[in-house]
């Protein structure tokens, strides 16, 4: 079924509450031109463990930022596909997933849980004047004759799932879906300075089919279908499958850009890695086959044909993926990165 009204809102926060009770949420109160929302994220899970894997990215750079500026105040939907602006966590490249850690909710004492790490960076937005909130998610609402049950506005109206939306089991599987993660990102006007926040379940797996952005088999989440407190080992909150990493592109190169265009693949296992059948894909998902052996500790220079894949100097993403069509590494870059034309960049 995947989510109903996937887009982006866009306001200013005025208002917050810690998220808790037996479901936690943290809200937030959004105001653009004419009407108010809220924004209710995601503390807890009601999945075993209930802890759910956070990352925060103090300077969060990334190529649709510029687009999201030209957005009007308000919901903004958003096409659910490559090379716009929806996320997805595992086909975006939008973080590097190994960077989430899971954190309870509420815990005593400062700074050292995942609803004081919210509200640092909302106080902060709250009370600048040139803070930008920006929440990818489903929209609900407007409940004509209902009032805001957080903050008393009517009519009641905002958006959740602000976290991975791909990858869960059971009863929650009906919500997946490709291309429709959700999120949060602050742009703070005076210092031209972008904090994203990145939520993800534990008991949701990171290998997705590309239908309908369920699990696929043999990557199922380990925790199952119930909820807390039944007692569960915690898995590894993702994959560690990063046999060959991108390293540089040139992506920008002297003169006509197709044929010349470049990425640098490093083997980083200790034992030679057979690449036929891998390939790279580019923002909108072209991909070009690789093939030969990259031995242990080696660099390869792939040269990109044009034919399929092909960089944009507007900004994008490279994506590694292997024989199975399971990523493996994946990098972006930004239109700022590539301006200097004949420069390699390095990621």
């Amino acid at each position: 079924m995947a989510l109903k009204n996937y887009g982006v809102l866009k306001g200013r926060a005025i208002d917050r509450q810690l998220g808790f009770g037996r479901s936690p949420h943290y809200q937030v109160r959004i105001v653009d031109d004419a009407d108010n929302y809220r924004i209710a994220i995601n503390v807890k899970s009601k999945l075993a463990p209930s802890e759910l894997l956070y990352l925060v990215v103090e300077d969060f750079d990334y190529p649709f930022v510029d687009d999201l500026r030209e957005l009007p105040l308000g919901f903004n939907p958003i096409a659910r596909q490559p090379g716009g602006m929806a996320m997805d966590y595992i086909r975006a490249n939008l973080f590097d997933p190994q960077q989430m850690v899971p954190l309870p909710h509420d815990v005593p004492g400062p700074d050292n849980d995942l609803n004081e790490k919210i509200d640092y960076y909302v106080q902060r937005a709250i009370g600048d004047p040139e803070a930008i909130v920006y929440a990818f998610g489903e929209r609900w609402g407007p409940e004509t004759h209902k009032r805001d049950k957080y903050f008393g506005f009517k009519p009641g109206n905002g958006i959740h799932d602000i976290h991975m939306n791909q990858g869960s089991e059971g009863r929650f599987a009906k919500y997946n879906g490709v291309w429709q993660d959700g999120g949060m990102l602050i742009h703070f006007g005076d210092s031209d300075r972008w904090v994203a926040f990145f939520l993800a379940f534990q008991s949701q797996c990171w290998h997705t089919d590309e239908a309908k952005g369920n699990c696929l088999p043999g990557h199922e989440p380990g925790p199952g279908d119930h909820e807390e407190p039944v007692p569960t080992p915690t898995p590894s909150p993702v994959p560690a499958d990063k046999q060959v990493v991108i390293i540089a592109a040139k992506v920008n190169p002297a003169g006509h850009d197709p044929g010349r265009e470049t990425v640098l693949l490093l083997n980083t296992m200790p034992h030679a890695v057979e690449l036929d059948g891998w390939s790279l894909a580019d923002k909108n998902k072209k991909k070009q086959l690789l093939s030969g052996s990259l031995e242990a500790g080696q660099v390869m220079t792939v040269t990109l044909t044009g034919d399929t894949t092909q960089l944009s100097n507007k900004g994008g993403i490279i994506t590694l993926l292997n024989r199975d069509g399971l990523k493996v590494h994946g990098v972006q870059y930004t239109k700022k990165a590539v301006s200097e034309q004949g420069r390699t960049i390095v990621f």
